[in-house]
């Protein structure tokens, strides 16, 4: 479909939102033409207020005109000075694919890309050009990688994609903003009614009679009613728009593999779900483990440390790669499934292009140091700009973990609290333990009905898990206090905790502690030789396997977000 027609559609479907409006609007002004006509006063007087009340936010959609405005997204403008190896690239790309390249190029903290243009006349007319580019994508791609992203994202600005967005985002605006309308007074509505009816059944109670059931089904019917109406034309209207969108995916695939290869284009596609889930995992396990207490990474690594995990687990990624997601599309999403996109781009010939242009992409940049530490000022909100910085992602981890352990709130503390009326400390649970107290204690932990209903040895066996890994979490606590725990800082891996070496010097497995413990016949002297022992017992730390608690790196990488328009 060409710029013309496609601009044709669009006003269109616009013009048919406000048409509908003004359907409707009739259609209410004849229905209270007719009930002044016919219908008793009182009837039709209440009835022509209630289409007053519906017409409102028809009337206020219909003189809504101005087409929203992008909100900037947030990051760090650089100008061709700051870094002109990126500029040139963009600018060469630019000629490639046939458009003028961006006045503004942006950096990011996101794993996307995106173009913006502040057309006029309704898209009619070009207007100034913004690229949008993600610095996770420069931690982990390739340059090669790099300039399909970019010839894919140029190639919209070639195919007009940009201006006429302006007539798609109006429309769309205008028909959710009048559904949220109705939904909102349907809402107050029904919330009305509650209210109403609860007062009724208060009053009812204290007299002595029954309360009937509250049933707002009905409140707010003709809302719903009116709102369903532009919910059925807004899925027509996304379906329509949307199928253009996403024939705009593909030809701006199509003018990536032509300018940047086959190849890179393909591998593109498939890193950036890839990138996606590791930097949600990374912000979650990494980047954030310590905004809770207000601490953060040293300046510069609250988005440098993702490439430095992209390389601790290299291998991770390798099979991340293989796995493109398959679920099924909304029909409302403006992007095709990125194995469909993928599948087009890899039966394209070869092109001979596989080894163009190979070295990472954050070479582009004159100071990526400088860069990502200027970003952290450019997108995090002020409040924590001032929280506490740390040396390095050690000692992150260290605040971090000797926090984490300062609050008792296992359910083997809260058992110990109804069976004594105190708060416990190890010492004290291990003297119990040793008056051969553990079972009474356990029948006050948490358990399912059979558990409870449970006797001797298969009692015994229903609870001694909960009681291993509360004792566990309580040990470690002990220890972190007594200063007899270290956690090893990994960028491939879970955080580790290190405990003191036996007196053989051997390695101190904590469960093989724990677990006699928790015996049929329990045994503490282990437990209580280990905590005997000085921080640093034998003077090194001995390893222990991954602790279930808090800690770097503990959660598995998620999906792939949902990208903006003109995203890849």
């Amino acid at each position: 479909m060409g710029t013309t027609l496609r601009a044709l559609r669009a006003l269109l479907l616009l013009a048919g939102f406000y048409l509908l409006g003004v359907l409707l609007l009739a259609v209410l002004a004849g229905a209270d033409y007719l009930l002044f006509l016919h219908a008793p006063t009182s009837l039709a007087g209440k009835l022509i207020i209630v289409s007053v009340l519906l017409a409102i936010p028809l009337v206020r959609g219909l003189f809504m005109l101005r087409t929203p405005r992008d909100e900037e997204m947030a990051g760090l403008p650089v100008a061709e000075a700051d870094e002109p190896e990126l500029w040139r690239t963009v600018r060469e790309l630019a000629d490639e694919v046939g458009t003028a390249a961006p006045s503004r190029i942006v950096l990011t903290a996101d794993v996307n890309a995106a173009v913006a243009e502040d057309a006029r006349l309704l898209g009619l007319r070009p207007g100034a050009r913004r690229l949008y580019l993600g610095v996770p994508l420069l931690q982990g791609l390739s340059q090669a990688q790099l300039r399909a992203v970019l010839a894919h994202e140029l190639g919209h600005y070639s195919n007009s994609d940009t201006r006429l967005a302006a007539l798609t985002v109006r429309g769309r605006a205008q028909v959710l903003r009048t559904i949220r309308h109705f939904e909102q007074r349907a809402d107050n509505t029904a919330a009305r009614e509650q209210a109403k009816q609860e007062k009724k059944n208060a009053k009812a109670e204290a007299k002595g009679k029954q309360a009937k059931e509250v049933d707002t089904g009905h409140a707010g019917i003709t809302y719903r009613t009116m709102a369903k109406i532009y919910v059925g034309y807004a899925k027509l209207y996304f379906r329509a728009t949307l199928s253009v969108s996403r024939r705009q995916e593909y030809a701006a695939d199509i003018a990536a593999a032509r300018i940047a290869g086959r190849d890179a284009t393909a591998s593109a596609l498939r890193e950036i779900p890839v990138l996606d889930g590791s930097f949600d995992f990374y912000m979650r396990c990494y980047a954030t483990l310590g905004t809770d207490q207000e601490i953060l990474p040293p300046r510069g690594e609250m988005f440098g440390g993702f490439g430095r995990m992209l390389s601790g687990r290299s291998l991770e990624l390798v099979e991340m790669r293989g796995d493109l997601p398959t679920g099924p599309t909304s029909p409302y999403d403006s992007h095709p499934p990125i194995a469909d996109r993928v599948r087009r781009i890899e039966e394209l010939p070869d092109d001979g292009r596989a080894d163009e242009a190979r070295g990472a992409a954050l070479d582009l940049l004159s100071d990526p140091r400088r860069t990502l530490t200027e970003l952290e000022d450019a997108v995090l909100a002020e409040e924590v700009r001032g929280f506490r910085r740390t040396a390095d992602w050690q000692e992150l981890l260290d605040l971090v973990m000797a926090k984490s352990y300062r609050a008792g709130t296992t359910p083997l503390h809260r058992a110990y609290a109804e069976y004594t009326g105190e708060q416990p400390t190890l010492p004290v649970l291990l003297d119990l333990i040793e008056d051969g107290r553990l079972w009474q204690l356990a029948k006050r932990l948490p358990m399912s009905d059979e558990a409870a209903a449970a006797q001797g040895r298969v009692f015994r066996e229903f609870v001694r898990p909960i009681l291993h890994k509360s004792l566990k979490s309580m040990v470690m606590a002990e220890l972190n206090a007594r200063g007899l725990l270290r956690w090893e800082f990994s960028w491939e891996r879970s955080a580790i905790p290190r405990l003191p070496r036996g007196a053989d010097g051997g390695e101190t497995d904590l469960d093989e502690v724990v677990a006699p413990v928790v015996a049929d016949a329990p045994d503490t002297g282990a437990l209580r030789e280990l905590l005997a022992r000085e921080p640093g017992g034998q003077g090194e730390h001995g390893g222990s396997r991954e602790h279930g608690e808090p800690r770097a790196g503990s959660r598995e990488h998620g999906e792939s977000r949902e990208s903006e328009r003109g995203a890849v």
